[in-house]
């Protein structure tokens, strides 16, 4: 499927600018989209989890700021990136007043557009359902890295758009949330939210 850059417009900078889990909500069924050498990749966003700042001990950002979070500092509207495992980058959206070090980690999208470019990236058998499940999977199928850490997201290669062709859907309809997952800290907060009939959703947490 090929898409201009006129198809999805980035979203303003205040956008993002709202309290983490109002934005975390507001992202889902919305657009993420990647334009590389090799081509235009993107996917709705159906799962998220919301990490605070200072008071939230999961947050990267609890223990204040550093080499690898300072982009969590910065203004809203950016993407924070970082490598974890030592294999796989995860992509967070920066969001709140300067400083605040919210950020909203995005956990699985509906494959949209570049599906087979995903596809080459992530494997030829990979089924569309699981080419985006989990945030490792999202990113290496976006092909997402470090260089996109700090992006500005209404201005770069990597961006968030509205979906138009689901505008007409009612904010809030069909959102579920649970516990936040792999985090031994702060473990009881509802703070992964996604979309519940979705099933590009990764695994349910225990």
């Amino acid at each position: 499927m090929w898409v201009s850059d006129e198809t999805w417009q980035p979203l303003p900078q205040e956008w993002y600018a709202g309290a983490v889990l109002e934005v975390a909500r507001r992202l889902l069924g919305k657009v993420v989209a990647h334009r590389t050498p090799e081509g235009l990749t993107a996917g709705v966003i159906v799962e998220v989890e919301a990490y605070g700042g200072a008071d939230d001990p999961a947050s990267h950002a609890y223990a204040g700021q550093t080499a690898r979070n300072g982009v969590m500092f910065g203004p809203p509207g950016h993407a924070y990136v970082y490598f974890t495992y030592g294999m796989h980058c995860c992509l967070n959206v920066v969001t709140g007043a300067q400083s605040s070090a919210s950020a909203v980690l995005l956990r699985a999208l509906e494959p949209l557009a570049g599906i087979e470019l995903m596809r080459a990236r992530r494997g030829a058998r990979i089924r569309d359902r699981d080419l985006c499940r989990g945030p490792g999977r999202l990113c290496q199928a976006l092909g997402v890295s470090l260089a996109q850490n700090g992006a500005d997201l209404r201005s770069s290669d990597l961006w968030i758009a509205e979906a138009p062709e689901r505008a007409e859907q009612e904010t809030g309809v069909g959102i579920a949330t649970s516990p936040r997952i792999g985090i031994a800290r702060a473990a009881d907060r509802p703070w992964r939210l996604y979309l519940s009939g979705s099933p590009y959703v990764s695994g349910r947490p225990r």
